[in-house]
């Protein structure tokens, strides 16, 4: 087995598993740690800023390669979207939300690092995913050069083909990417590593969307001077 075969072939299988067990075992075990840590009294300005780039950016891009990679490639074909404008709007939006989500991920990395405060409280995981993160962004930014030199869709195409079979466990689909580009390998693989980790770090309440907060009841305690009062002469009584 050689190292395609590895990496394209088995490693994807391994990373969604270990995605989807070990964000299970955690959510069942840990719930507490299930969240995203809070440090907003310290540098708001900076954070707002900073994440709300950051996930305008990142949602986006989640978005695009949902739909883009997943979507079966006749639904285009049905619609008359050609495979060389799917690209090119592939990397105009992927370029701006990648520069959205870059400029808010280094915000929120600087104010991590060089706040002392922050620094403290700050595990090695929530530095770590951040910094994979960055480098992350950088290699997608870095592949929109390398895809303007082919504009037919050609390549896009085989990136479709083999996240569809990854998830229809077609067989041979390393081969289907063995001869792109290494700045698309490497983005691929660093990729598969975000997803493996993702159950140790913060991003995990990326999956606890707080949609029942839409449909909560709101709730008011209220204390009457008159229970107080009570209270009061019933505490002077006993004395």
């Amino acid at each position: 087995m050689d190292l395609n075969q590895i990496l394209f072939g088995v490693y994807p299988y391994i990373a969604i598993s270990v995605l989807v067990l070990g964000s299970v075992v955690r959510f069942d075990r840990e719930q507490y740690s299930w969240r995203s840590g809070s440090s907003q009294l310290l540098r708001r300005r900076q954070l707002v800023a900073g994440s709300v780039l950051f996930h305008v950016g990142v949602l986006t891009i989640f978005g695009g390669h949902f739909v883009g990679l997943l979507t079966p490639i006749w639904v285009f074909d049905a619609l008359g979207v050609p495979h060389g404008a799917k690209q090119i709007l592939a990397m105009t939006a992927g370029g701006v939300a990648g520069l959205f989500c870059l400029t808010g991920g280094l915000l929120l990395l600087h104010r991590r690092l060089f706040d002392a405060r922050i620094r403290k409280t700050s595990s090695f995981s929530d530095i770590a995913i951040l910094v994979l993160l960055m480098l992350q962004l950088c290699l997608g930014l870095a592949t929109i050069p390398v895809s303007a030199g082919h504009l037919d869709g050609h390549e896009m195409v085989k990136f479709m083909n083999w996240a569809q079979g990854v998830f229809t466990f077609r067989p041979g689909i390393a081969g289907i990417v063995a001869d792109v580009h290494p700045i698309f390998k490497a983005h691929l693989v660093l990729g598969m590593t975000i997803l493996l980790v993702f159950p140790f770090t913060r991003l995990v309440h990326m999956l606890s969307a707080p949609v029942w907060y839409l449909n909560r009841r709101g709730w008011q305690l209220v204390r009457s001077k008159r229970r107080l009062a009570g209270t009061a002469l019933a505490a002077k009584g006993a004395r």
